[in-house]
């Protein structure tokens, strides 16, 4: 199967106010009209209705940075993928590192919340990715099958229809990044394990790359055989840069 092209995918965190979002979705739109990528915003829960509408009839799509496992009910503070369908939510982050470490998300709980997503034709972009702790003894391989497989043994019919964000967790918002050689190598271990699940298919799931990076990495990390794209953090959110990295994928 074809590979798709390159996905830049933002994660604003918990970030953003009503003026701040407005300039800066504004220069995005400006700067990264007919690019030859595809681009998501992943923008707090409170903003979908301001950014869907700024985003309407462009390319750059809406996504969330988390989505519940249930559809509806007494799950105070969750918001179902119904609701997030009704914003136009197109991507949804799912086992975001912070979601594993600050609110105890289980590996068979990420892949509840990515089978949601896909049952309601949202796109879940599942994270793995080992702590500096698991690579230093040796486990990062073991570490991020495991979390791959959860996904894969739960939503093994229709995972061609996911994106994978590998994020070491170590690299996240430290300013340390994987070198594009010790990336390349987990991406390839994530495509095997594709392979095996949907040999015919793995090919055309997209695996990003998450740990810092940055307009001035982009470029050498997006060129390695098995990096389709970037999960980007605090870049995500200054336009020049974000437009920067954008420029590397297409």
């Amino acid at each position: 199967m074809a590979k798709h092209a390159k996905l830049i995918a933002g994660n604003w965190k918990m970030n953003g106010a009503l003026g701040a979002n407005e300039t800066l979705v504004r220069a995005l739109l400006e700067g990264a009209a007919n690019v030859a990528c595809d681009v998501a915003l992943c923008v707090p829960a409170p903003y979908f209705a301001q950014v869907q509408s700024l985003l309407t009839g462009s390319q750059l799509a809406l996504g969330a940075q988390d989505i519940s496992a249930h559809p509806h009910g007494a799950f105070t503070g969750e918001q179902s993928a119904a609701m997030l369908k009704e914003f136009g939510v197109r991507y949804a982050i799912v086992g975001h590192s912070e979601r594993r470490q600050y609110h105890g998300e289980t590996d068979e709980a990420v892949a509840a919340k990515a089978a949601a997503a896909l049952a309601n034709g949202i796109t879940p972009i599942v994270c793995v990715g080992e702590t500096l702790a698991q690579r230093e003894a040796g486990q990062t391989e073991e570490v991020v099958k495991r979390q791959l497989a959860a996904v894969i043994h739960v939503n093994g019919h229709c995972i061609s229809e996911i994106v994978v964000a590998y994020e070491p967790v170590w690299a996240i918002g430290t300013g340390k990044t994987a070198a594009p050689g010790q990336a390349q190598a987990v991406h390839a271990v994530l495509r095997a394990q594709l392979h095996h699940a949907a040999s015919e298919h793995a090919a055309g799931v997209r695996i990003l790359y998450g740990g810092s990076m940055n307009a001035a990495n982009a470029a050498e990390l997006l060129a390695q055989a098995d990096i389709d794209g970037g999960l980007i953090g605090g870049a995500s959110l200054k336009a020049p840069d974000f437009l920067q990295i954008i420029a590397a994928a297409a």
